[in-house]
């Protein structure tokens, strides 16, 4: 239920945003630089358990992919959905403990940091969960993209720089774009699971020609963004680099809608 796969990329996007700050001049510091990925780590399951529990119906009605249809851990075993739900809690209070930990051995996240982290744990638990429940109403999709190509990096920037400015938003734009038609082609095949627990996601209310136009207009947006920046917020061999994901989201559009297997886009 942890979905280490996730927690991978989680460690991968948030090291992205320190070295946006080291790059932007801040000073490393290992001590700080840990302290931010130990409380990120736990903070994220709790968000990946308390998202186990509130999908645990349609995840038993769907067809998992390696990329879709949750873990399976819950309709697999015998455990009551609601341990999740208390892993959930347990997790986000080993987050606490860590950073207090920090704060009495005298290493201190700037307040960015803190504000970040809180957000994203905020919003991803109300991705999943009462009141807000944003999964369940359309804007599941928008909400994990700014939480996974924006909030997150961000946070790693915040850790380093003790800030957050205009330009390094700018900087995860394009990211957060292809963050979002990748949950446009994970919640594709959940479609139907999803539609007879209302849980309404783009994938339900919207047909595919629409999601199709949708997902090329935003991949389309993230790499003419990419270009706009070059030179100026992005070094420019960043940007060589990121257009070799061209291809990927080329075959990504291709098959998207067309199959069940979201792998391409992700």
């Amino acid at each position: 239920m942890a979905r280490p796969a996730q927690l991978v990329a989680v460690m991968m996007v948030y090291t992205t945003g320190v070295a946006i700050g080291l790059a932007g001049g801040a000073t490393w510091d290992a001590r700080l630089a840990l302290t931010g990925l130990a409380a990120l780590l736990p903070a994220s399951i709790s968000i990946h358990y308390a998202n186990e529990y509130a999908d645990v119906e349609t995840d038993r009605r769907t067809r998992r992919t390696l990329f879709s249809g949750g873990s399976g851990a819950l309709p697999e075993s015998d455990l009551p959905p609601v341990r999740a739900l208390q892993a959930a809690w347990t997790a986000l209070a080993i987050a606490g403990v860590i950073l207090l930990v920090a704060v009495s051995l005298g290493v201190r996240l700037p307040r960015s940091a803190w504000g970040t982290l809180g957000a994203g744990v905020f919003f991803g638990w109300m991705y999943s969960l009462p009141p807000l429940k944003l999964a369940w109403r359309g804007w599941g999709e928008l909400t994990n993209a700014l939480l996974g190509g924006m909030v997150l990096p961000l946070y790693g920037y915040a850790v380093t720089q003790g800030k957050i400015d205009t330009a390094v938003v700018l900087v995860c734009l394009p990211f957060t774009a292809l963050v979002f038609v990748n949950l446009l082609a994970t919640t594709w095949p959940d479609r139907a699971a999803d539609a007879s627990v209302e849980k309404y996601t783009l994938a339900t209310k919207w047909s595919a020609p629409a999601l199709r136009r949708l997902y090329a207009l935003t991949a389309g947006a993230a790499f003419l963004l990419l270009i706009v920046i070059a030179g100026s917020l992005v070094p420019v061999p960043v940007v060589y680099a990121s257009l070799l994901a061209l291809p990927l989201a080329l075959w990504g559009w291709a098959v998207y809608t067309r199959g069940e297997d979201p792998f391409p886009t992700v």
